[in-house]
């Protein structure tokens, strides 16, 4: 067809050299192709577009299946605590305190910097007893004694393994599903799938033990990666304003600032016409949500109303902003108002020197609250449907950092094997999943990669892993990458 005849067939849309709108043919079509590769363009680069339109109930719009849990709570232990002095007892170690790692049981694996270079790498037993617990006897060391009260509430998976070997990719791994920076942590694609349980609360929470030193933490691990950035988590801080920024500035009343809003919104909408730009309307969110939560986080944050009973559950710091008492009881106050993942993190978990010492600190400061947070959702009747997480990105090693004297020594990085336990949401209670060989080195049964665990808490909230996806630069991104599987060992 020759441009003549191309001219002809448009006739019928511009019939002349010039139309009924004073373009000419070329003109026209020009914008026209252009208006429509815009729009392509637009869909390609904003796939939100479709989220708007789901509204709260997120992308999925409901469940692939039947959830057993209906929110996560995550008490993540940043800092990688020794497994080998909480809940997988090794007594092979301490009967071998002070001898050579055998080469069979490290077979060559690699070391991190820090003890790599050892030219000796003494065995060190567990400075602390263990005893077993619960009526599937459940191993717990000393350490954690309130923990050991609610061991068949429990299911402790003590083959949990992962690739990274340092501290910020492995952090980044459990949180996002990849090593590399920049990925939608978990939180962010729960709040993208399924959307929000309460409209004046965001639907993912964020609280840091206050004043504790060790692995920073980065705003990218509650962060919303390539998702909208309305999906990321909402950090609340232990302060007079727990959110930065939310309240009015002096001589701003509330009328005013809806009045403001409003004719942003307007300008917003004027915008969008022109654009196109989706993250228009997730920045008209935003605001929304920040106007709302001007009265309900003052409500939700106000823990003066809880009984004197449940003081004595969580133990006295959690009368104290910013403690992990004061944050686990905050978390059951954002569970009962429908918020669907609160993420909690404690670091100083790190222990290259004096674990005995780190961990009683730690665990004094975390042992009570936790278990406090599982009696106190199961007696509300919200245990069954709210799965809590603990543990953190690795492990540590079964031998000594540096110098063995006595029980004074550290460990170093261990990514082979690591212990968490999961709660309520349909785990399995009362179990333990997974073994490790003698050593406390190698994972005998059962191994539970990072990936496998983040498949198998979709699956317990209803969501199958494989068919929650975001299109990003071509390819359609999930959770776990093109791996993991729902490990059903570990539900009920």
């Amino acid at each position: 067809m020759n441009r003549n005849n191309f001219g002809n067939v448009e006739g019928g849309l511009c019939t002349g050299a010039q139309s009924s709108f004073g373009m000419s043919r070329r003109g026209f079509l020009n914008k026209f192709g252009m208006g429509l590769g815009g729009l392509a363009l637009a869909d390609m680069m904003n796939p939100a577009s479709a989220v708007q339109a789901a509204g709260d109930r997120g992308i999925l719009g409901g469940t692939h299946a039947p959830a057993k849990a209906k929110r996560v709570i995550y008490l993540f232990q940043a800092g990688g605590p020794s497994q080998i002095d909480s809940y997988d007892y090794k007594p092979v170690l301490n009967q071998r305190h002070g001898q050579e790692l055998p080469d069979s049981v490290r077979k060559g694996q690699r070391l991190t910097g820090m003890s790599g270079n050892q030219s000796s790498l003494p065995l060190a037993g567990s400075p602390f007893k263990f005893h077993q617990h619960g009526q599937a006897g459940t191993w717990i060391s000393d350490v954690l004694p309130h923990t050991a009260k609610i061991v068949d509430e429990l299911c402790v998976v003590n083959s949990m393994f992962t690739e990274a070997i340092n501290h910020d990719p492995a952090i980044t791994f459990l949180q996002t599903g990849s090593q590399v920076a920049g990925r939608p942590s978990m939180g962010a694609w729960l709040n993208y799938g399924l959307g929000s349980d309460n409209k004046n609360l965001p639907s993912f929470v964020v609280l840091i033990t206050k004043d504790k030193g060790g692995q920073p933490l980065y705003s990218r691990l509650w962060g919303s990666g390539f998702l909208p950035s309305r999906y990321q988590g909402v950090r609340f801080r232990a302060d007079k304003n727990p959110v930065l920024y939310l309240g009015n500035p002096d001589g701003v009343s509330a009328s005013s600032r809806r009045k403001m809003l409003d004719r942003l919104e307007e300008l917003h909408q004027l915008e969008l016409q022109k654009t196109g730009d989706t993250e228009l309307e997730t920045r008209i969110a935003q605001y929304e949500m920040a106007y709302k939560m001007q009265s309900s986080v003052p409500e939700a944050t106000d823990i003066s109303d809880e009984p004197d009973y449940i003081y004595d559950l969580y133990g006295q710091e959690a009368r104290k902003p910013g403690t992990f008492a004061y944050n686990c009881l905050l978390a059951r106050r954002m569970a009962e108002r429908g918020v669907k993942f609160t993420q909690l993190y404690h670091q100083g978990w790190d222990a290259h020197g004096g674990v005995k010492g780190s961990m009683e600190r730690q665990c004094k400061e975390t042992d009570q609250a936790s278990a406090a947070l599982v009696m106190d959702l199961k007696q509300r009747g919200m245990l069954e449907d709210t799965l809590v997480v603990s543990g953190g990105e690795f492990g540590r090693t079964n031998y000594s950092q540096g110098k063995l004297n006595g029980n004074n020594f550290g460990r170093d990085h261990h990514p082979r094997c690591f212990s968490m336990w999961f709660a309520g949401g349909g785990v399995k209670a009362g179990t333990v999943y997974g073994k490790t060989d003698d050593f406390g080195y190698n994972i005998a049964e059962n191994p539970v990669h990072v990936h496998d665990c983040h498949a198998t808490m979709m699956k317990l909230l209803g969501i199958d892993h494989e068919r929650l996806s975001y299109k990003f630069q071509g390819l359609r991104m999930r959770l776990t990458g093109v791996a993991g599987n729902v490990v059903p060992g570990m539900m009920a």
